[in-house]
This record gives C-alpha cells, structure tokens and sequence, in this order.
C-alpha cells in the first residue's frame, strides 16, 4: 500500500500518542499497561513499515524519510498565512 507523507506522520503521531500512553501507565503495571504497550508496539511497527515501504517506493533513504516524518510529527512547522 503506498503511503503518503501525510499518512507517514499521522501513523507517527498514533505511536506517539500510544508511548505516551504507555508512559503514563508504566507505574501501575497490570493489565492495562500491557495492552498500552502492546498498542504502542503494533503503531510502531506499522510506522516502520509504512516508511519503509515510502522510502522504497520513492527511491530515497528510509533514515532521511523516518527524519523528516518525525520532524514534522513532533515539530510541526506553523501554516503559512
């Protein structure tokens, strides 16, 4: 499936949101935690391998596209008036 950069970042920002879940529940343990990481692991994975397959698909080097998705998923440049 061919993924968009937009798609990059938004599948970046569910890992994020899913860490920082994990996070959150890192000092209660339980069940809760364990579904939180598992969450997190499945969004990471699916960013890897929608960036991946984009870096393939657009010939460039999958570090430079994993940067630039992270980039402007956890520094979002302002809109432009």
């Amino acid at each position: 499936m061919a993924h968009t950069f937009e798609d990059l970042v938004n599948l970046q920002h569910t890992a994020d949101e899913a860490h920082a879940r994990v996070l959150t529940l890192r000092t209660e343990g339980g069940e809760a935690y364990e579904e939180a990481w598992r969450a997190w692991r499945g969004a990471a994975e699916a960013v890897q391998t929608a960036v991946t397959e984009h870096a393939t698909a657009e010939n460039k080097p999958r570090y430079d596209i994993e940067a630039a998705v992270k980039k402007q998923a956890r520094h979002p440049e302002p809109a432009r008036a």
